[in-house]
């Protein structure tokens, strides 16, 4: 839970605050992590927080600290998925050089990392310099996307009404592995989302593909079979 001190301070000073946002030079991080080859990401990814994520994946491959990098990363993405409060107080335009600092040292609290913590710290201060903490989720989401990529994972993300048991899970993965979905040599990343509209059947994510076989998307096609007929 992320500290109700920082909570107390920022929402107490931040109605105080006119909205001024100074142009802050951008930090050297990318300079930084300025890369050999061995550490460039293996995948590109496009926009602001796609160049974040790119950097910090490149400083973490430099300092020999990707696999803890990637895990506090993992945790802040969670923390801020669950915390709304955190959202809002992240995508606050007014927040002074002392909240920003009061923030990022509650965030790098919480992430951990081990032997990323300085890593992810620099990363934190380069958001929070640059006015950008409010990509945080955004480049999380990314920097997941460079991880699963160097890994050589591929994403399979099956929507279903109810909890699927592991041999289900199981199942789907052995069938979905030898498909002309997965390249060859790669690894599935399973998850099950549970999602009651889709009323029965499941939805078949991999990678960037979709296999809809949900009930609701087959009444969804009859309706307008119906539709079309009248």
């Amino acid at each position: 839970m992320f500290s109700r001190q920082v909570f107390r301070t920022v929402r107490a000073a931040a109605p105080q605050r006119a909205v001024t946002l100074r142009a802050t030079p951008v930090r050297s991080f990318a300079a930084a992590a300025a890369a050999s080859t061995e550490s460039q990401p293996p995948i590109a990814v496009f926009g602001l927080d796609g160049t974040y994520a790119s950097a910090l994946y490149t400083a973490a491959a430099k300092s020999s600290t990707l696999e803890p990098t990637a895990k506090a990363i993992s945790t802040l993405n969670a923390l801020v998925e669950k915390d709304p409060k955190l959202d809002q107080i992240l995508h606050t335009p007014s927040l002074t050089a002392k909240d920003k600092s009061a923030v990022v040292a509650e965030l790098a609290k919480q992430a951990g990392a081990g032997a990323g913590a300085e890593t992810v710290k620099n990363f934190l201060d380069t958001l929070a310099e640059n006015n950008r903490l409010g990509l945080l989720k955004d480049v999380c989401v990314k920097f997941g996307d460079i991880m699963r990529a160097s890994r050589g994972e591929v994403e399979l993300k099956v929507t279903s009404a109810q909890p699927l048991d592991n041999k289900t899970l199981s199942r789907l993965e052995a069938a979905i592995s030898k498909s002309q979905y997965v390249g060859q040599g790669k690894k599935l990343k399973v998850t099950n989302e549970v999602n009651p509209d889709v009323i029965g059947g499941l939805v078949v994510e991999v990678g960037d593909r979709t296999i809809d076989l949900s009930v609701s998307s087959r009444i969804a096609k009859m309706n307008k079979l119906l539709n079309d007929a009248l």
